[in-house]
């Protein structure tokens, strides 16, 4: 097989998994709206301000103990290449051990020290319980690591984006209207809908590998495999973690309230990281296989290929959200639309952090140690300045619509200094380009603001209708012609490789 095939093949898989992530983008965004309806209408602003600040250290603490598995298992099988099915089992049972393990220490030391999860006190004695859904959330990431190891990408769509998203709907619906767990229906919903997805990965997880034959743990194995994870533990950790450090540092210093609302923001924000994100488990196989032939040409294209799709998509997004911001914000209540601001700053860092993590996801096999250098400058960049905007907003009275824009501030700040870090010493190791800008983004950015911007002048409700249509319709048609070259409109394509037997001329 030649190398061009080679790199055809890559493509046509990283095209796969494109579009079913871009598939699970729809999805994800049709189940996060419920969620946010129920959450801000029945529970309010402070009771969601006081979840989401429980919830940041509990996914943080799970990322951590999962040991950076979401990249690091694509290398430790990719290695162990030739070897049968059973000694792939046996390599994952290895690292859902060391999770459960290391998750069931960190539940404990919570709940002897519960303090830091609960910076504005807590809604209710259901709340604590929190602390089990890390050994849940860590074992299901590296489930889906293992499913993405072999290019299925559908388990990851279907349990992010319908059975967590659906199940955290219901359930906090339902949990409002049982008496007893009203006022914890927030962390219980998020507790069922974390075990869900566990309960939901587990099934294709054990037809694609079964149970491991023969495996007998090796602490001094096990061991060293931690050791080897902490690079990539403190990369997913503090990826991660500059998602939710904003939300952390609101919790000290800002009521309850503006952090409820902040994190309604995020959570219309995230949904584009959770586009660009969702690319890494098909992403992490290709780049692995490619540098075991040395291939380095081949993932600079790759890394310059799916960083234009993703910023491509993500900057729609931004736009479609992001100029009516007040007509969104305003969908969960009136005292949300002064997080309109923060909404726009949030979208604007996932477009400009897209470079940072397609980066990262080649810079954690080949510079691990100056990629984790790079990430905790930038998260410490980050805490500096959403202390002093916070501190600033509160000094001079202006209100909590600009303590929130003030996080989101210091978030696009650190994420555009990240992707300019990472892509310039990441060009340097390839020796080729991995930039993924184009000028048609701003050929195609400009009119859709326009659009967007007239439609502000009409009632909400015609902003929303009409408005959104017309900006995505403006933007996606002037991207799709002066934008996407060919190998650009493999995204949409189903067929990407020629198939020798019913193509040739």
């Amino acid at each position: 097989m030649t190398a061009a095939t080679n790199d055809s093949d890559d493509l046509a898989a990283l095209a796969k998994g494109g579009r079913t992530n871009t598939l699970g983008f729809a999805i994800r965004l049709i189940a996060r709206i419920p969620f946010l309806v129920i959450a801000t209408r029945l529970y309010g602003a402070e009771a969601l301000g006081r979840f989401a600040s429980a919830m940041v250290l509990i996914e943080i603490v799970a990322l951590i103990c999962s040991l950076g598995e979401k990249r690091g298992l694509a290398q430790r099988l990719s290695d162990g290449a030739g070897e049968n099915r059973a000694a792939e089992a046996r390599l994952v049972f290895d690292g859902l051990l060391l999770a459960l393990g290391y998750s069931t220490v960190a539940a404990l030391v919570l709940l002897t020290f519960p303090e830091p999860m609960f910076p504005n006190g807590v809604n209710s004695q259901w709340d604590i319980w929190l602390i089990a859904a890390i050994p849940a959330f860590a074992i299901t990431e590296i489930l889906l690591a293992a499913q993405a190891y072999r290019y299925d990408i559908a388990t990851t769509v279907r349990t992010r984006a319908i059975v967590e998203p659906w199940t955290i709907s219901i359930a906090a619906g339902v949990y409002f209207f049982i008496p007893a767990t009203r006022d914890g229906g927030l962390a219980l919903a998020y507790i069922t809908s974390i075990y869900a997805g566990l309960l939901f990965t587990l099934w294709p997880f054990l037809r694609s590998y079964g149970l491991p034959q023969g495996w007998q743990p090796a602490p001094r194995a096990l061991i060293a495999m931690s050791s080897r994870a902490f690079p990539l533990v403190g990369a997913d950790a503090i990826e991660r973690g500059t998602r939710l450090l904003d939300i952390f540092i609101l919790g000290l210093l800002a009521p309850p309230q503006v952090v409820g609302i902040y994190y309604a923001a995020q959570q219309i924000a995230s949904l584009p990281q959770k586009l660009k994100t969702s690319f890494e488990p098909i992403l992490s196989p290709v780049i692995t296989k490619n540098l075991r032939i040395g291939n380095m040409g081949a993932i600079a294209a790759q890394v310059r290929q799916v960083g234009f799709w993703i910023i491509a998509v993500q900057l729609g997004i931004a736009l479609v959200l992001g100029v009516p911001s007040e007509a969104v914000m305003g969908l969960w209540g009136p005292d949300y639309v002064a997080g309109s601001a923060a909404l726009a700053f949030l979208l604007a860092a996932e477009v400009a952090a897209s470079m940072a993590v397609v980066s990262e996801s080649v810079l954690v096999y080949i510079a691990r140690k100056r990629n984790l250098a790079i990430s905790v400058g930038v998260i410490a960049l980050q805490a500096v300045l959403t202390i002093v905007l916070i501190e600033a907003a509160e000094r001079y009275e202006l209100g909590t619509g600009f303590q929130a824009a003030g996080a989101a501030g210091a978030l696009l700040i650190a994420l555009t200094m990240s992707s300019l870090i990472k892509a310039l010493l990441l060009k340097h190791l390839l020796h080729a380009p991995v930039s993924n800008w184009r000028w048609a983004l701003v050929y195609a950015a400009a009119p859709a603001v326009v659009v967007g911007y007239a439609f502000t002048w009409v009632p909400e409700w015609m902003e929303l209708v009409f408005g959104i249509p017309a900006v995505l319709a403006t933007y996606g048609l002037v991207i799709w012609r002066r934008g996407f070259g060919e190998g650009d409109k493999a995204l949409f394509r189903k067929q990407v490789v020629p198939d020798p037997a019913t193509d040739l001329p």
